[in-house]
């Protein structure tokens, strides 16, 4: 490594090329000579990295597809495998994409390819006996979630969290009067934030029980204002539908602005997902809802070893948001948590102080936390 490391990097979607992105930033400055290549998007080559490959050919979703694509992706992670251990790199580093990834940092290890993967697969989870495979592909797991760290250290993997990138660029005290004033929202009137998911599936299902439960809410609160933040044109469209053929008092809907959204509201009925992380950053009340297929159901509350599946309440190590999962995801029980939430101070500042704590454990500067612990890895034994 004397004119700087080479350093080899696959990221499978955006989500894992804007993390790639911020850590070659980070890495470019402690090692202004070190090359990166690998398989990454459009933040990633701005950073510098050298493409092997599309990003496209990774960023599959739906099974019907990954098995559609699954002979191409195989021949993809074998020809870059079979280039890296001709020409060793000083280091590769696998950005989620955990089904491409751990395979290739398992190929590459035994080559004596020194590895690293950056954000766990959710073994804390279900399918716990992955971990054993983990330990054989990776030298070091980079962690965004302190609860995922004890996990892979109480399993004998060498493990370094790092914090999470959206508790860096979420401000500590968000603004909620400039937020209503940006989505045209009557500052002094209560304001509910609706998020029934970002997935059209997950609309399907919860939106109509959603919007039920607001009709209920308005009964209740008459002056209360409500916004639907979609993040896609199609969805908008959808959810627009649905509102407009519902029983339910007039809503804003609008494309886009889910963090802009959730920031203007006094509380927030959303769907589990990374949303409820924004929203605890953005430290608003909330609840927390979802429902799967009824097979699916069975299928995982077989396999889920984790007693709790809301990102707040792992978190917090306790039942802190009010989880509705499956059959208790009914208009009733939705409206009677949120009026909860709506008509008890104290139960709000229960969740905001706490959401308070955790954000500051979580904004540890991650770019940075990564290239620290990914620096043991790049130790010039001379």
């Amino acid at each position: 490594m004397a004119n700087g490391p080479r350093i080899a990097l696959v990221a499978g979607e955006v989500s894992g090329d804007i993390l790639g992105g911020d850590l070659l930033r980070v890495l470019r400055l402690r090692y202004p000579n070190a090359r990166f290549e690998g398989i990454g998007g459009s933040e990633m080559l701005a950073a510098g990295l050298e493409p092997l490959a599309d990003m496209e050919q990774l960023s599959v979703m739906g099974l019907v597809e990954v098995l559609g694509r699954l002979p191409q992706l195989v021949l993809l992670r074998r020809r870059i495998g079979t280039g890296w251990l001709a020409d060793p790199p000083d280091l590769f580093v696998g950005i989620d994409a955990p089904d491409f990834n751990l395979g290739l940092e398992r190929r590459l290890r035994a080559g004596g390819i020194p590895t690293a993967h950056y954000v766990s697969p959710s073994v804390w989870a279900w399918r716990r006996g992955r971990v054993r495979k983990i330990a054989r592909s990776v030298d070091l797991m980079l962690t965004l979630f302190p609860f995922e760290a004890k996990f892979y250290a109480e399993s004998g993997v060498p493990v370094a969290f790092v914090g999470h990138p959206l508790a860096d660029n979420i401000p500590m005290f968000p603004d909620p009067l400039a937020a209503r004033r940006a989505l045209d929202l009557e500052g002094g009137r209560t304001v509910l934030a609706v998020l029934p998911g970002s997935r059209a599936g997950e609309v399907e299902r919860l939106a109509p029980v959603f919007l039920e439960a607001v009709a209920r809410l308005v009964a209740m609160h008459p002056r209360l204002q409500v916004v639907i933040p979609c993040a896609t044109a199609s969805l908008h469209a959808r959810l627009s539908a649905l509102v407009q053929s519902s029983t339910s008092p007039p809503i804003r809907v609008v494309l886009g602005e889910s963090r802009t959204a959730m920031a203007a509201a006094n509380v927030v009925l959303v769907a589990s997902g990374t949303a409820t992380l924004e929203a605890l950053l953005l430290k608003r009340p909330m609840v927390v809802a979802y429902a799967v297929s009824p097979w699916t159901y069975r299928i995982l509350s077989r396999l889920v070893h984790s007693e709790f599946v809301a990102l707040p309440n792992l978190l917090a190590e306790r039942g802190l948001v009010p989880e509705l999962l499956q059959h208790d995801a009914t208009p009733e029980k939705l409206a009677e948590a949120v009026n909860a939430l709506l008509v008890d101070e104290n139960k709000r500042t229960e969740q905001t102080h706490a959401f308070e704590a955790i954000h500051r454990a979580l904004a540890r500067d991650a770019g940075r936390a990564a290239a620290d612990a990914l620096g043991e890895l790049l130790r010039d034994p001379a």
